[in-house]
């Protein structure tokens, strides 16, 4: 217990005396690990989600829809009722293909005639308002949402203005913008929304101009079986051979709505793993700038008798007792955001939802993986020093070679350091070129998605518009979430880069260099690994589109790529201006007195 404390008590220490190093790791792992819960937890959401507005919406088993309301179809649909499978329904009801107005816009509508009280079968949630009344129209949630209807609001339907009177869900029909479940005359249908009137506000719309479908649902004893008993019905209603009818059971239900996260879940995978990675990268320069720190340490508390094991335990507790708090972080973010993005059109009930056990593992073993492993070499190097080297801290004397001094004195100052700099700490330099090249690999997954063409989904370019606006939606979260990582990455290596070499950088300005080309070199030690690493980012975006691509699929122009490319060295310049420029600031003195004592 005591060595507990103690260990806990040196690493509240160094949280405090460190709290930006603390919070860069932190927002790092968190950003990989939410990323990567989220990856995970798409998988079957939206089957969850409508799962439950099925179960407290009565949602039925089977639903069939007919074209026209003749008595034959009406007929025939009832016989569906006698099938020994169904044990309830509700219907045979109308629908009717118009448009619904509101706040200037104009989108297609399917309009349900409702009763006062809803069937045994499909009980829409009412979520804001209440159920339909004369002269009042409910709208379906994703519609609503779509439309930016309200309710109070009024909305026009087929040229009669009706006052919004309720907002609610379904699970009888697919989410916005699939709820017409057949297209007018038993054909494809462009998508539209849903609303509810009552029966006498109908008779409007009972006109040659409007089509109308009629439709019923079904409660089936073995709700399993209805995709079987959907197949079954021609032979169930032999009036139904000659006559177009759509049968949809439940499991098509569900499968149409997840086809909204079609291209969402692997961006988020993707994206999950080259946050990791850029993760791995930042604390891998956290630890590094932190090593000769560390080894003193190392030193102070063999001296005062410490075993391997506590000083191991007290160097690597801070990293991975922040990784799990990252993780921890990672994970409720990701249970706070799967709702919104598994449920994109709002036409389901946005429950409580996340990640599962099995990605709940995973993820807390990546943190620990990205804090262990990164921090380990440092701790196990440090640990090998003996006691009087660790205390001493002795600087490592650098290598000089004749024929490189010679080309090196050819060039400016500021390249002459920058260059200096990256010989001092190659692995540095090809870690940032990585970083570099992973941000880029994402912009150029963005600008590929960019480039296609809106298509129309098969009979619906509503649902094809709605799907890519969730797509786009994803992939920019993603790419900003690199970007920020990465820029974060870029700050850290420049500061860490000075630190290191504030003792070769006042023997620099004792010989002549001003704090401009000071400034100047520490970002050429960033600018120079930049450009090679945003160009490898291109060819790997490319690569990592072709499993996602098709036939038809556009691909950006070079010039666009390439534009992406360079744009990442301003970018850079700007980030690394900042810290070097506080470093090159650092008195003269102030450093080599600190060196010599």
């Amino acid at each position: 217990m005591g060595r507990l404390l103690v260990v806990l008590r040196l690493v509240v220490a160094d949280v405090r005396r460190r709290p930006g190093q603390a919070a860069m790791l932190l927002v790092s792992i968190t950003a990989a690990t939410a990323m990567l819960s989220l990856g995970g937890s798409l998988h079957g959401a939206t089957e969850k989600l409508y799962q439950q507005t099925r179960a407290a919406t009565a949602g039925p088993d089977v639903a069939a829809y007919s074209p026209g309301t003749d008595p034959t179809t009406i007929t025939a649909l009832k016989s569906l009722e006698r099938a020994p499978e169904v044990v309830a329904h509700s219907g045979p009801h109308r629908q009717y293909y118009t448009s619904l107005t509101a706040h200037g816009s104009t989108g297609a509508a399917v309009v349900q005639v409702a009763g006062a009280v809803p069937g045994p079968v499909d009980r829409p949630l009412v979520t804001s308002g209440g159920w339909v009344r004369p002269g009042g129209a409910v709208v379906e949630r994703g519609f609503a949402t779509a439309m930016d209807v309200h309710v109070g609001d009024r909305v026009t339907i087929a040229g009669r203005s009706f006052p919004v009177t309720g907002i609610a869900v379904t699970a009888a029909r697919s989410v916005y913008p699939w709820a017409l479940g057949i297209g007018p005359n038993g054909g494809p249908s462009d998508g539209g929304g849903l609303v509810w009137l009552t029966e006498p506000d109908t008779r409007a719309l009972e006109s040659p101009d409007v089509e109308a479908t009629s439709f019923i649902y079904l409660k089936l004893r073995d709700p399993g079986a209805a995709e079987a008993f959907a197949r079954r019905v021609p032979a169930i209603a032999p009036a139904f051979e000659d006559t177009w009818m759509n049968v949809r059971a439940w499991q098509l239900v569900a499968d149409q709505d997840a086809t909204m996260l079609k291209g969402s879940r692997p961006i988020l995978v993707i994206g999950s793993w080259l946050l990791s990675f850029l993760a791995t990268g930042g604390v891998a320069t956290l630890a590094a700038g932190r090593a000769a720190e560390q080894t003193r340490r190392v030193g102070l508390l063999k001296a005062v008798g410490a075993t391997p094991g506590l000083i191991a335990a007290v160097l690597l507790a801070e990293y991975l007792a922040l990784a799990l708090l990252a993780d921890a972080l990672g994970l409720v973010i990701a249970r706070l955001i799967t709702p919104a993005i598994a449920n994109p059109s709002a036409s389901l009930i946005t429950a409580a939802t996340g990640p599962s056990g099995d990605t709940i593992v995973l993820t807390t073993a990546v943190a620990l993986a990205v804090a262990g492993l990164t921090t380990l070499g440092p701790t196990v190097r440090a640990l090998r020093t003996d006691t009087v080297t660790a205390l001493a801290d002795a600087a490592h004397r650098p290598q000089h070679r004749a024929h490189l001094t010679r080309i090196s004195a050819l060039l400016p100052t500021p390249l002459l350091l920058g260059l200096r700099l990256i010989a001092r700490r190659p692995g540095r330099a090809v870690l940032h070129a990585c970083n570099t090249a992973a941000t880029m690999t994402t912009v150029t997954g963005l600008l590929v998605i960019y480039a296609q063409p809106l298509k129309g989904y098969p009979g619906s370019p509503m649902a094809n518009d709605l799907r890519d606006a969730s797509q786009h939606h994803v992939i920019l979260a993603v790419t900003a979430a690199l970007i920020v990582l990465a820029a974060i990455n870029t700050i850290t290596v420049t500061w860490t880069t000075a630190q290191e070499a504030r003792h070769t950088m006042a023997v620099a300005r004792t010989l002549g260099a001003t704090p401009g080309q000071i400034t100047a070199g520490l970002s050429a030690a960033q600018l120079l690994p930049t450009l090679p690493g945003a160009l490898a980012g291109i060819p790997m975006g490319l690569v990592l589109c072709l499993p996602f691509a098709g036939s038809g699929t556009v691909w950006p122009p070079a010039w666009a790529l390439f534009a992406a490319a360079l744009a990442a060295l301003p970018v850079t310049a700007a980030l690394t201006a900042v810290p070097a420029r506080l470093a090159a600031r650092d008195p003269i003195a102030k450093t080599l007195n600190a060196e010599a004592t």
